[in-house]
């Protein structure tokens, strides 16, 4: 799609930005919203970044925030020499969605997280929203099931 960027940029400068989207993938995606509100803790984040421990990824079409792609480094507890990287969020905007353009916000971030010494990228996906579609034609392998319960 012509006029669309994708670009790393740091959180102090999406803030704003992502506050507004943050919400409307809460309230499309989130579980148990009657018990878990959406409260970002802005200062982890932050001190995340600080020690580059968070990269946040982003598409912009005509300088406008349309998604995003947040992801947390670690190095492996059971392979210190390598460096995972485990998706926080993931969103696109509606209007944007099943244009190739998720394909190419993650591509543009495995770039990245390449060049960066990153030896594994783990993405998860919502049950009730699944895009495991675009995960296997981008190659990705289902590795791991998730459950969860509240209590």
């Amino acid at each position: 799609m012509a006029g669309v960027t994708y670009q790393q940029e740091f959180l102090d400068s999406v803030i704003p930005e992502i506050k507004p989207l943050l919400e409307d993938h809460w309230k499309e995606i989130a579980n148990h919203k009657d018990k878990i509100g959406l409260n970002p803790d802005w200062v982890t984040y932050k001190s995340l970044e600080a020690d580059g421990g968070l990269k946040i990824f982003t598409a912009r079409s005509g300088g406008n925030l349309i998604g995003y792609f947040v992801v947390v480094v670690n190095r492996g507890l059971h392979y210190r020499d390598h460096l995972f990287a485990t998706n926080d969020v993931i969103f696109l905007t509606k209007e944007y969605r099943n244009t190739g353009l998720g394909h190419k916000l993650i591509e543009f971030a495995e770039k990245c997280l390449s060049e960066d010494g990153v030896t594994v990228l783990a993405i998860n996906t919502k049950v009730n929203h699944p895009f495991d579609g675009l995960m296997e034609q981008m190659d990705y392998i289902l590795t791991e099931r998730v459950y969860t319960k509240v209590l």
